[in-house]
């Protein structure tokens, strides 16, 4: 299991993303302050660092010089939002940078894709029945490869990297569709809707109540 540090003083925030991260299958921990992160980077193996600005004690910064001399890589999260600050972390060699306030799923999609650069995350993702091939984009149930078309497989995809996440219908059709939502909901909930039939998942992606839906999986 691949384990992420996050170092971030705001409690409910911290607590926030590791209960995301935690439902999505990473191994988290939480620091505080910048000693205590420092104190774990020195003595435990992380994947990836998920790494606030203003941290008491130590500063992001100053744990960014860290990081780098362990080959750790860095996602930069704080509310120091202007293009200055965003210059300055990725010169200092963060592989992305969020601003705060953020959407859950805007920070999986993004941690998974520095771990997909470090060739830390498979090419293959299985959830409940269903093997993702990601390279040649094949989907096998049970062994039974499932056809499906781009849309339902980029949907499938979406679902699997957010497992127990109520998404909104219009998260889901601006990050699957790449397009702006215009309020028009028949898309998302056709595409839905073939998907569950073809997976025999009515059980398992479930709707959410004036939000959208989510595959629930259990814990």
């Amino acid at each position: 299991m691949l384990k992420i540090l996050i170092a971030e003083d705001e409690e409910p925030i911290a607590n926030l993303i590791r209960m995301n991260l935690t439902k999505a299958g990473y191994s988290c921990t939480c620091a505080f302050d910048g000693e205590e992160a420092a104190d774990l980077m020195e003595g435990g193996r992380y994947d990836l660092l998920l790494l606030d600005i203003m941290l008491p004690k130590i500063s992001g910064y100053e744990l960014m010089e860290y990081a780098r001399t362990l080959e750790l890589p860095v996602i930069f999260i704080t509310a120091m939002g202007s293009t200055d600050h965003k210059v300055t972390g990725l010169k200092m060699g963060a592989e992305d940078y969020i601003t705060k306030p953020f959407e859950i799923v805007e920070l999986l999609a993004r941690v998974e894709t520095v771990l997909r650069r470090y060739n830390k995350i498979g090419k293959t993702i299985r959830v409940l029945d269903v093997e993702i091939d990601l390279i040649s984009r094949i989907v096998l149930q049970n062994g039974k490869q499932i056809l499906l078309t781009l849309k339902e497989y980029e949907l499938l995809l979406f679902f699997a990297r957010n497992p127990n996440i109520a998404l909104y219908r219009e998260v889901i059709y601006e990050q699957v569709w790449e397009k702006e939502y215009t309020g028009d909901s028949r898309t998302v909930d056709l595409h839905v809707q073939r998907l569950k039939k073809k997976l025999s998942w009515e059980r398992y992606i479930c709707a959410v109540y004036k939000i959208g839906y989510r595959l629930e999986i259990s814990q």
